[in-house]
């Protein structure tokens, strides 16, 4: 089998898709991440649930060195399948475990398959890095990243501020999207300590040309103060809830004035 061919191979995508490799099963929310310059919906991130809605964490706490890889590679069919049945038109954010990545090159074969299956554009691709899995090898993750920036990805960090927030890797290797964590957002508007931190995150981000999502955004209040400072895009309740298995249609501050 030559190398390209390889590349799309798509004998396990149906595997993936009905999550074989794995004793549980899961499904997709999608949350869509608005941009207020033009009240468009710029991507939605599939977020993981149980099949009758339970929590991330039930499906999440199953996942361990054993099934990781599985786990991970049947997410991004699982994902990219539903995305392509619900006639996604913005971009597809989907969350990547790097320590079940070994090589980014190979890993990302069933994605490229799977999107070729189901006749979902690559390009529309966000690969979202949380904060929440431990790393041992940060090297692996700056070469995870670039990898997938040269492939054409957009990559996200999730949840920056929260934990340990991962510097080496803007350094290294600039993500396209920097999302500021929820903890940082609330009552922003009221919270000088904040607005201190992530007034510099905003600075930093424009010096690396990145862009900054706001997320866990609940109030208009908490959205006026990024809008004021150049943000465009945001997710988190005061925009929409996340949609089992939906797209659904967020509310656009502007649409109101």
């Amino acid at each position: 089998m030559s190398e390209s061919t390889q590349l799309f191979d798509e004998s396990h995508c149906e595997q993936c898709a009905c999550g074989e490799g794995l004793d549980f099963k899961f499904t997709f929310a999608f949350q869509p991440i608005i941009d207020s310059s033009d009240n468009s919906v710029y991507a939605y991130e599939a977020l993981v649930r149980g099949l009758n809605g339970e929590s991330a964490w039930s499906i999440l706490s199953r996942v361990n060195e054993t099934n990781r890889y599985s786990f991970d590679q049947i997410c991004r069919v699982k994902a990219v399948k539903l995305a392509a049945k619900l006639g996604m038109e913005a971009l597809l954010s989907i969350n990547f475990l790097p320590n079940a990545v070994y090589k980014a090159e190979n890993c990302i074969r069933t994605t490229l398959a799977a999107a070729k299956t189901y006749k979902f554009d690559t390009r529309k691709i966000i690969f979202e890095l949380t904060e929440g899995e431990e790393l041992t090898d940060i090297d692996h993750l700056v070469s995870i990243i670039q990898a997938y920036k040269e492939m054409g990805f957009q990559v996200a960090l999730d949840d920056f501020g929260a934990g340990y927030s991962r510097y080496n890797i803007l350094v290294d290797s600039p993500p396209n999207l920097l999302k500021i964590d929820m903890a940082l957002v609330r009552d922003i508007h009221k919270t000088p300590n904040k607005q201190a931190i992530v007034n510099g995150i905003i600075t930093m981000m424009n010096e690396l040309g990145g862009r900054i999502v706001a997320e866990g955004v609940e109030t208009e209040e908490e959205y006026e103060w990024f809008r004021a400072r150049g943000i465009r895009l945001y997710q988190g309740y005061l925009f929409a809830r996340p949609g089992l298995e939906t797209l659904p249609e967020p509310w656009f501050p502007e649409q109101t004035r």
